[in-house]
């Protein structure tokens, strides 16, 4: 690692190559086998034991005395699937639909935890066509303007979790190497295994993060210590796929979605994309955050659902 912030492009002079998500169809295809069926298994395992202690526990009552919790909202890349049947097998083919990419950060009377970096903002304004012609990829306003508009650097956040390390949300974690990093141990034996490409994963994108520094979670994780931000494990979509419960006090309890659903008709249709890491762990992680979801009164904050992301408040104004 060479430092926060500091990214080794010498050996990479051209545009970034989405060979990540975007070729996860193909590579799950053949090479799919018995190491991922048992790191999805070792992820499934530790689900319904996890959310169900969390829904038991009845929503945390957040005195008026607590310091103050507030979420930025980030965007975080522009997307386009062309081929909306991707998303949704056996309907919609042919369709296009506008998407979006959004990242967040949680400030912490205790720490700064960025949820999801987004896509590299190396990519620019300029639409890029990716997966077979499936989605077009773009970036119109980089992640670290925004975070330094609302007066962060990269070096004054102290955790670091992704949904899931795809290169859409990994996509500028190597800014971010002095963070911890929160991972899953299914999603760090895939991400930082041998063959992190099988999983639809490319390394370069976060080449940066040590995995000495992580924080491998067997489950639900407390980040702060006082139950207001919980990451919730919700495999399928990849093998380690989490999700993000913020009790705030104002808006009230919210769960940021990662990939669990990219808009809310597949959320009303539980539809699984095509290319997912495990249909039958993504459809159990969905029942069981729908489940979370109706116990603590939550609302979904679905990530790529461009209609209900855009119709949200984004940094610098914040909620809380």
């Amino acid at each position: 690692m060479t430092g926060i912030g500091v990214m080794r492009w010498a050996h990479d002079p051209g545009p970034p190559r989405f060979s990540g998500m975007f070729n996860l169809g193909f590579h799950l295809g053949r090479h799919l086998g018995r190491e991922l069926l048992q790191i999805v298994s070792r992820a499934g395992a530790t689900l319904a034991g996890a959310l169900l202690v969390i829904g038991c526990t009845g929503p945390s009552k957040t005195a008026n005395t607590t310091p103050a919790l507030r979420v930025y909202v980030l965007e975080c890349g522009n997307v386009t699937i062309n081929d909306l049947s991707l998303l949704t097998p056996g309907e919609d083919e042919g369709t296009a639909k506008k998407l979006t990419n959004s990242c967040f950060l949680i400030d912490h009377p205790k720490g700064k935890l960025l949820w999801d970096t987004g896509i590299d903002d190396r990519l620019g304004p300029e639409p890029v066509t990716v997966f077979n012609g499936g989605f077009d990829l773009s970036v119109t306003k980089p992640l670290l303007p925004q975070l330094e508009e609302i007066g962060v650097t990269p070096d004054e956040v102290d955790f670091l979790a992704l949904s899931h390390f795809h290169d859409d949300h990994s996509g500028n974690a190597n800014h971010f190497g002095g963070a911890t990093l929160l991972i899953q141990r299914a999603e760090f034996d895939a991400a930082f295994g041998p063959n992190p490409e099988l999983y639809g994963f490319d390394a370069k994108s976060y080449a940066e993060l040590s995995a000495e520094r992580a924080r491998v979670l067997e489950g639900e994780h407390d980040v702060f210590g006082d139950g207001r931000v919980r990451i919730l494990p919700a495999p399928g979509h990849s093998p380690g796929h989490q999700v993000l419960f913020i009790e705030l006090e104002q808006t009230g309890p919210v769960v940021l979605s990662g990939d669990l659903y990219h808009f809310t008709g597949a959320r009303e249709r539980r539809t699984v994309p095509s290319f997912n890491a495990d249909e039958a762990a993504t459809r159990a992680s969905m029942m069981a955050i729908e489940s979370f979801l109706e116990a603590r009164g939550a609302t979904l904050w679905i990530q790529h659902d461009f209609e209900q992301i855009s119709s949200l408040r984004h940094a610098p104004a914040y909620y809380d």
